[in-house]
């Protein structure tokens, strides 16, 4: 591996989060990842928004905290952004989203980025992460553009590496609610056994390790 990581350590990284979430049903559903987003976001915080497409999220994010400072990265130029690239970028974040990127990026790149994102944090700061569920297959092989697929520990084992805490891991999946009673009560026990998951991504709030 690059940027400073050998397997041997992300093994040992990746054992750490696999004690905690043992399996993948033992990993809590989310409904709606947007209500974890504000709940870790704080008036007057400042937001990078990174691979932020249209900047969808700074209208919702403003609808509940009118103070904060929202900022979006994007390699896509046709948009307007506040920067194009990480490398762009001199001051820091209190909160940095990155929902459903690195699976688009080789491997080294994702771990460069990562090392990047670490830097650019607060002390404290957060970093919600997303990427699909590599337990349920259509949601990373529906896309030509995926190239790398992130088990849940794995992808927590590296973010430990990097110099994060874990505070969460989530899975995602939302339906009307019928629906979505019928497959957390009723089809569990067969995905189980299948070994198939029906969530679509895999959630983590990452913070920044304080520096003593």
């Amino acid at each position: 591996m690059t940027e400073n990581t050998s397997w041997r350590k992300l093994f040992e990284y990746r054992d750490i989060v696999h004690q905690r979430y043992h399996k993948i049903w033992d990993i809590k559903i989310l409904r709606k990842r947007f209500r974890l987003i504000i709940e870790v976001i704080q008036d007057e915080d400042k937001i990078l928004d990174i691979g932020a497409s249209n900047r969808n999220f700074e209208h919702r994010i403003k609808e509940h905290f009118t103070k904060v400072i929202y900022k979006s990265m994007d390699v896509d130029r046709s948009q307007y952004h506040d920067f194009y690239s990480l490398d762009e970028i001199d001051e820091t974040f209190d909160v940095i989203l990155l929902i459903e990127v690195i699976e688009h990026m080789e491997l080294e790149e994702g771990l460069k980025m990562l090392t990047r994102i670490h830097t650019l944090l607060k002390e404290k700061g957060c970093l919600i992460i997303t990427t699909p569920n590599i337990f349920n297959p259509s949601q990373f092989w529906r896309d030509s553009t995926h190239k790398v697929a992130y088990c849940y520990d794995e992808l927590g084992g590296i973010l430990l590496e990097k110099g994060f805490e874990i505070k969460s891991i989530y899975r995602t999946y939302n339906d009307a609610l019928h629906k979505f009673f019928f497959r957390v009560y009723i089809m569990t026990a067969l995905h189980r056994y299948l070994g198939i998951d029906f969530t679509k991504s895999i959630v983590i709030v990452a913070q920044k390790e304080e520096i003593i």
